[in-house]
């Protein structure tokens, strides 16, 4: 009985041993440099980048030196930071703060901090810019919006444009976030043509697979040469994932809020233009709304 086993045994090890060795089987364990770094989209019909991580990074010792050098000056001014308050300022201003001024726009260099895109980066026609307003003190988004989609035989729609701010960073790359936690209302100057707007922010999740999930609500502009305030509470904010809205509904964390952004997808070509001179947080004491939406139970009380 046991001669029997072992001559079993060593038969399958000997057949598992011949398909291991096969081609097939040898080529199924190099391993590719497609699946270890794939890109999150790529336009349709565009052959994808195989080139490895240290193919795609340009050297410089200068820049390294400079870069060495910023970083320690952020964590300087962190560490001496943390003595005196929260983001640097004193608690009691913290707690008594009412209203904020999170982006102006007066300088060049606040246009640094933002990003435009549009349905360039998928063959769209669109096009957006921007620039700094009038004497230097706004900004001003302006394009033209094109709702042709390319001609590809895969992208079906097409025709938006997005001015998002970037992601806030700390010493070494590190990722740093927006509290809003005391404030509920989201207060604009604007300054536009008479489209809607929707209004995006992202915050900070725990898994891998919601790191699509964005807060929106519109910006109904009323055109015209006058400025328009705008007051948005957060509780309004309703959540949606790739453009969908979703079912489960949850107040905006905002303790750990990432970006802010406007995205224009009226299907209505032709120009456009948007004119922002400040946003601000304030805390209205007459909103006691919590969240407008309903949440749903999966075990309701009984």
């Amino acid at each position: 009985m046991c001669r029997v086993i072992l001559q079993t045994s060593r038969g399958l090890f000997g057949l598992f041993q011949r398909r291991l060795l096969q081609p097939c089987a040898i080529k199924s364990l190099i391993l590719s440099n497609r699946g270890v770094h794939e890109r999150d989209y790529r336009r349709p019909g565009q052959a994808p980048d195989t080139r490895w991580p240290w193919q795609r990074v340009s050297f410089d010792f200068s820049k390294g030196l400079e870069g060495i050098q910023k970083h320690f000056e952020l964590l300087k001014d962190e560490l001496v930071g943390r003595w005196k308050g929260p983001e640097g300022r004193p608690l009691e201003q913290h707690m008594l703060e009412q209203t904020r001024v999170q982006w102006e726009f007066r300088g060049p260099e606040a246009l640094a901090r933002w990003v435009v895109s549009s349905d360039r980066e998928i063959g769209g026609r669109s096009e957006a810019y921007l620039k700094l307003g009038r004497n230097d003190t706004t900004c001003l988004l302006y394009g033209s919006l094109c709702s042709v989609p390319p001609r590809d035989g895969e992208t079906r729609y097409s025709g938006y444009c997005t001015l998002r701010s970037k992601q806030p960073l700390s010493s070494f790359d590190r990722k740093k976030h927006f509290d809003w936690s005391n404030f509920n209302t989201l207060y604009m100057r604007i300054r536009g043509d008479g489209r809607p707007w929707m209004i995006n922010i992202s915050a900070e999740t725990f898994f891998s697979h919601q790191r699509d999930d964005i807060y929106s609500y519109f910006l109904y502009t009323r055109g015209g040469p006058y400025w328009q305030d705008v007051k948005i509470p957060f509780s309004k904010f309703f959540l949606s994932s790739r453009g969908r809205i979703q079912d489960d509904q949850h107040a905006l964390w905002l303790d750990k809020v990432n970006t802010i952004g406007f995205t224009l997808g009226d299907k209505a070509d032709g120009p456009f233009q948007l004119e922002i001179d400040f946003i601000a947080l304030c805390n209205d004491r007459a909103h006691t709304e919590e969240f407008a939406y309903e949440l749903y139970k999966r075990n309701p009380e009984v």
